[in-house]
């Protein structure tokens, strides 16, 4: 239903968000997050059901754990960088286009033919990484 009358609306600034964490997984500070197909956070990996959710701001440790047992603080809405994977880099013609997810530190200039989730995009490439937003 629409409204009739002004509205205190929450907010949230969303720029850091606890994530609960997938179970039996290990997140290191400073590490390319991301969510599982059951929206928990996991460290990047090679598989095509992730959602890029940006930086680790701690070390959260669930190894041995079940899902959701512990949480983890993840920055989100900035730039950050992370290594270039040497087999499949990351090039100055990327400025502009997605990047893929190779593992918690990597990201690849492609897809893995289908078998890398999208990262975000590419908004530098340096000769010690790719900073991506």
């Amino acid at each position: 239903m629409p409204l009739a009358a002004d509205r205190n609306t929450p907010m949230k600034d969303g720029e850091v968000i606890s994530v609960p964490v997938a179970a039996n997984v290990k997140i290191y500070a400073g590490s390319l997050v991301a969510a599982s197909a059951t929206g928990l956070a996991t460290p990047g990996a090679v598989a095509t059901t992730l959602t890029y959710l940006g930086r680790a701001e701690e070390q959260a440790d669930n190894t041995g754990g079940a899902a959701s047992a512990i949480n983890v603080l993840v920055k989100r809405g900035k730039a950050f960088k992370f290594k270039n994977y040497a087999t499949d880099p990351v090039v100055q013609a990327d400025l502009g286009k997605v990047c893929y997810i190779f593992d918690d530190e990597q990201v690849a200039h492609t897809d893995g033919t289908g078998a890398r989730s999208a990262a975000g995009k590419v908004i530098g490439v340096e000769a010690d990484g790719v900073w991506v937003q």
